[in-house]
């Protein structure tokens, strides 16, 4: 795998196809990462995300205490340990990363764990506005601080999915542990501009 810088300007294409996502959190010598299927880019320049993270969980915890997470967005080769993050509490396990097999490197801005083997990765510091909204709504805004994607499926500003092997396609969740990979590209349409 060779992870490639991303220039921030294209940072928001990592999440524009709604990819399940790992996010990581790190504060105290406590660090976590689970899995969420809500996450989406909000704005360009700077580049900024919403994720939703539940106010119950250990990685909410460490984000609030820490004011920074990681997103990465993780491939097919990767669907058992989507499910096994997201499926079992660092609240409930301190040993949840060895647990779950988590392999991953510290983020070089913010700490925050890079999942090995994920195709894009995110390091983001939370921004004021979220206390508006983590309360009550268990939503997340942060902007993109620094950014990079697997170059077999991410480059020149996008996502080549169609060039690389299957494995390598992002995840969806549906529902119940269930996911769905990244189809098959559609061609624009030749009279579109």
């Amino acid at each position: 795998m060779a992870m490639q810088p991303v220039p921030l300007d294209k940072a928001s294409r990592l999440l524009n196809h709604g990819p399940t996502v790992l996010v990581g959190s790190a504060h105290g010598g406590r660090i976590n990462v689970m899995a969420a299927a809500w996450a989406m880019p909000l704005d360009f320049d700077p580049p900024k995300v919403a994720v939703v993270v539940d106010k119950a969980t250990l990685t909410r915890e460490l984000i609030e205490a820490s004011g920074v997470l990681s997103v990465c967005v993780p491939c097919v080769s990767q669907a058992d340990l989507a499910r096994a993050v997201g499926g079992e509490s660092g609240k409930d396990h301190p040993d949840k990363l060895q647990r779950c097999d988590v392999a991953f490197e510290p983020g070089p801005e913010t700490g925050c764990p890079l999942v090995n083997g994920a195709i894009a990765w995110m390091e983001c510091r939370v921004l004021p506005a979220t206390a508006h909204v983590a309360g009550p709504h268990d939503l997340i805004l942060a902007e993109v601080v620094s950014a990079w994607a697997d170059e077999r499926v991410f480059s020149g500003g996008r996502w080549h999915f169609e060039s690389a092997p299957d494995v390598l396609r992002s995840l969806h969740h549906v529902a119940g542990g269930f996911f769905y990979a990244t189809g098959a590209p559609v061609a624009p349409d030749p009279g579109v501009s």
